[in-house]
């Protein structure tokens, strides 16, 4: 006869706590998008405005174009830039894992020492725009982001904990190559740490704004979160200049608070539809290869 394990009432309270505690601060953000600026300013944060205002919402719709243009330049950045960074990523933390690689350990130093020290904002501004030429193109919200040296020691763990060394020489007995072995055997088999890597890639590329800031002045090539940026920046400039003209006559207020919340609340949108997807690997990728044995 089965026994059933019965669950421990004090990890549901705990764990419903926690979900409780991740989920109250999104409903926060909506809340305050959708209160009036006035009861923010007179009354603080609250979890249920007493009335709903959607001023914020219309203040942004009258750019929806833009932003809608905004969106379409970041998701197909954020498409190309995941699927290239897994590639190269992948690759070479695939080579840092093999212990046949005669270069092995000076690759690996060089792709730590990255971690530790950079040349600076101005060689890095200077490699992308007088070398590679890439200001005021995709590639410029593409190409800095591809890589990173976290990301392959991630991947590298895994490759070395996850994938015997056995498999990898059957494949070769057998006649494959190593072009084959990758795409066939390695990245089939590495979907958890690839899930990993991809969201947080995701988020990296989804979230910049500094590189839009740096390279891009044709407004068409905007990201999203350096449009919604600069349309904050132009709701604050907006209020000081109404601020000093009106002053001794009357108090002109932009729903500024209420701006910045409702933007988050766009953007945010498609991360949390992507995560659900990629939870199940994101788990299994953070566990598996942490501890070997």
């Amino acid at each position: 006869m089965a026994i059933k394990k019965r669950t421990n009432p004090f990890i549901v309270i705990i764990l419903s706590l926690l979900s409780l505690a991740c989920i109250l601060p999104f409903w926060l953000v909506l809340m305050v998008s959708l209160s009036n600026e006035n009861e923010v300013t007179l009354h603080g944060y609250s979890f249920w405005p007493k009335h709903i205002d959607w001023v914020a919402y219309q203040y942004l719709m009258h750019d929806s174009g833009n932003i809608i243009r905004a969106y379409g330049v970041t998701i197909l950045v954020t498409i190309i830039g995941v699927a290239v960074s897994l590639f190269i990523t992948s690759a070479m933390a695939y080579t840092l894992s093999r212990s046949d690689f005669p270069y092995r350990n000076a690759l690996g130093f060089y792709v730590f020492f990255t971690m530790l020290f950079s040349g600076g904002l101005l060689p890095w501004y200077l490699v992308y725009t007088r070398f590679l030429h890439v200001q005021d193109t995709l590639l410029a919200l593409i190409v800095p982001g591809l890589i990173g040296g976290f990301n392959v020691f991630i991947m590298r763990t895994f490759f070395t904990n996850s994938i015997p060394p056995s498999l990898i020489d059957s494949a070769q007995i057998d006649g494959a190559s190593e072009y084959r072995t990758y795409f066939s055997i390695i990245l089939p088999l590495s979907l958890p740490v690839l899930a990993t890597i991809g969201l947080f890639t995701i988020v990296s590329y989804w979230n910049d704004w500094f590189t839009s800031l740096v390279f891009i002045n044709k407004e068409k090539l905007y990201s999203l979160q350096y449009l919604l940026n600069k349309t904050l920046m132009n709701a604050s400039f907006l209020q000081s200049i109404a601020n000093k003209a009106y002053s001794s006559t009357a108090n002109v207020s932009q729903p500024l608070e209420s701006i910045r919340m409702a933007m988050a609340m766009v953007a945010i949108g498609p991360l949390v539809l992507v995560f659900p997807f990629l939870q199940k690997y994101f788990i299994k990728g953070l566990t598996v290869g942490a501890v070997k044995g």
